[in-house]
Parts: structure tokens; C-alpha cells; sequence
């Protein structure tokens, strides 16, 4: 496997951002009431990511140290203002539903994230491919919650009614705010049961790094935290 494919397999499987290291909980469990939602949401933060990837890399030598997270923050707020209003242009309805949580991608974990972890240390290439993958793990994991939420709450996928109405009494609590949580437990559970057995034949999946379980060992913020923690 070459670095670049193992980068895209890192993101859908390896390090699901949504399902293995549980980020960006926020739009996973607000937006994806149904799967377009969960699409449109994931290819908005996926086009962020790539690019972000791209510019934070090409200036990593640029950026001084001492300002490099406001320089992020300002790099992708640009993006996210771009993307924002291209789908206010060209994708109204869409836009409409996703609402607040567009312009809420400037602080999306998964974005500032791979910046600081990936992108500020590696070439623009790798970095292009690493943001490639965790958007479209990311992706992959919203669309899949949106699609089992508007099948179980509607009888629909993707707006198109394939349960008929006149057997199937829609589960309405699946496409509120407890659904998310409930289908998003499902899920995880499952990929949990892969977890176990990929493990079996020797090829784990990663486990939850950094300030999820108090890991600094790979976290650019580890000399901040060590100096607040001595405070």
C-alpha cells in the first residue's frame, strides 16, 4: 500500500473520524436527519478539508510557530466563506437545512485537527490525500446515520419513498434528536465489532488518540498543556 492510498484508507477505515475516533459530533448528530443532509454536510467539509490540507502545507515553512492555529482559523474561515456561499448560490434547499452548521465548520475538530497534525508537518501531496480521506470517512459516516434515520423515521432514502406508507408506520423518534444518538450508538457498536476483528487478524484499527484520552505524546498543544498543568 502506497502512502497515498494508505492515507485515504486511514481516513474511510483505519481513523473513521465519525465512527473510531468519535469527532465532529456536532453536525454528525444535528444534520443528518436524513442521508442527503449527511452528504451535503460531509462533501461541504471534505472540500474544506482538502484544501485547508493544500494551503496549510504549501505555507508551513511560511506560518511562524507562534501564530500558526490563528493562521489556520483564518485559512479555513476563508474556505468555509467560499464554500458557504456557493451553496446559497447553487444549492438553496440544501443550504437551508444545514443552516448554522456550514459556517460552523471553521471549528470543526476534524479540520483544525488534521492542520495541526498532518498538514503543518508533511508536503502538499500526502496532505491532499490525507484531507481526501477523512473527508470522505466523515462523509461515509453521515451519510450512512442519515440514511438509516430517514429510512427508520420516513420510510425514505434520499427522499424517495421506498417503504410503503400503507404497511410501514414511520418510527418518528429516528429522525429527532434521540434517533441521532441512537443510531450513532448502533453503528459505532458495529464498527466496534470490526475493530475486534481486524485485531484478530492482526491489522487494528487506531485507537482514540491525543486529548481523547489524555495523550500528548502526538499533539502539537502538549508543551501549552504541560504549562497549565504546571500553573
Amino acid at each position: 500500500m502506497n502512502k497515498y492510498t494508505e492515507r485515504l484508507y486511514n481516513g474511510i477505515i483505519k481513523e473513521n473520524p465519525t465512527f473510531v475516533l468519535m469527532l465532529g459530533m456536532c453536525p454528525t448528530l444535528a444534520v443528518t436527519s436524513s442521508a442527503i443532509n449527511g452528504l451535503g454536510m460531509g462533501l461541504s467539509t471534505t472540500v474544506v478539508l482538502v484544501l485547508s490540507n493544500l494551503l496549510i502545507s504549501a505555507f508551513r515553512k511560511v506560518i511562524p510557530n507562534g501564530v500558526r492555529m490563528p493562521a489556520f482559523i483564518v485559512i479555513v474561515a476563508s474556505l468555509v466563506t467560499i464554500v458557504e456561499f456557493m451553496m446559497k448560490a447553487y444549492f438553496q434547499s440544501l443550504s437551508a437545512a444545514l443552516g448554522v452548521y456550514i459556517p460552523l465548520i471553521v471549528v470543526n475538530c476534524i479540520i483544525l485537527g488534521r492542520a495541526e497534525s498532518y498538514a503543518s508537518k508533511n508536503p502538499v501531496l500526502p496532505s491532499i490525500f490525507d484531507g481526501i480521506g477523512m473527508g470522505l470517512g466523515f462523509t461515509v459516516g453521515l451519510t450512512c446515520i442519515g440514511l438509516v434515520r430517514e429510512l427508520l423515521g420516513a420510510g425514505q432514502i434520499f427522499g424517495v419513498q421506498v417503504l410503503s406508507l400503507n404497511w410501514f408506520t414511520p418510527i418518528t423518534i429516528f429522525i429527532m434528536a434521540p434517533g441521532a444518538f441512537l443510531v450513532l450508538a448502533f453503528l459505532v457498536a458495529g464498527m466496534n465489532i470490526i475493530r475486534k476483528k481486524m485485531e484478530e487478524k492482526g491489522k487494528p484499527l487506531a485507537e482514540p488518540a491525543g486529548c481523547l484520552n489524555g495523550d500528548c505524546a502526538n499533539c502539537g498543544q502538549a508543551a501549552i498543556c504541560a504549562d497549565k498543568k504546571e500553573a
